[in-house]
């Protein structure tokens, strides 16, 4: 909840928590785990198709005001730019909840990291992560309600398994993923669908 209320306090727009956040916290209720398996980090998206920071971190943050405007978000300097902004985003987030590893991204910019078309909204944007049941963001609403991000729905999150996101099937990273990430000894009832 601390991580849910500092992100909140950002205002930043369709700013949310996801993939591992969300996934494993299922994961482990499904597993019987009395304390959260621990994050390697923590994945913050939103979606903002200017440059200029969120108010909230533009406030906070002087010298992201010094920077110029950029009309191309392709060129370098206007990537550069962005990464700049994120990064202010974590330290201002990193302020609030230092235990955690903040990883923050615009999704307005990935769909140039996979050559897709540009993405509409961070719902859109999440629905081509590698596997579906890691294509899920929360964020914490004013009246404190959750708002929940699903775009394959959360039936495989409970279902216990773990599988390829056939929008966007990538079969080596999804095997790399696996094995690298150690999910199957960490939750041992998951079964891998590809």
């Amino acid at each position: 909840m601390r991580c849910l209320r500092a992100l909140r306090a950002l205002n930043l727009p369709q700013g949310y928590i996801g993939a591992g956040f969300v996934r494993n916290a299922i994961w482990d209720e499904l597993h019987e785990r009395a304390t959260p398996t621990p994050l390697n980090d923590i994945d913050v998206v939103y979606f903002s198709g200017g440059i200029n920071p969120p108010q909230a971190v533009a406030t906070a943050e002087n010298t992201m005001e010094s920077l110029p405007q950029i009309h191309s978000p392709s060129s370098a300097a206007a990537k550069s730019e962005l990464k700049a902004q994120e990064q202010a985003i974590e330290r201002e987030l990193a302020c609030m909840v230092p235990q955690a590893n903040w990883q923050v991204k615009n999704q307005a910019r990935m769909h140039l990291a996979h050559g897709h078309a540009p993405y509409k909204s961070c719902h859109d944007a999440i629905s081509y992560w590698i596997e579906r049941e890691t294509c899920v963001a929360v964020r914490l609403l004013a009246n404190d309600d959750l708002d929940l991000l699903a775009p394959f729905g959360l039936e495989a999150n409970f279902a216990g398994t773990i599988s390829i996101n056939l929008k966007y099937p990538r079969p080596d990273v999804f095997k790399q993923r696996l094995a690298s990430k150690n999910w199957l000894t960490v939750w041992p009832s998951l079964t891998v669908q590809i």
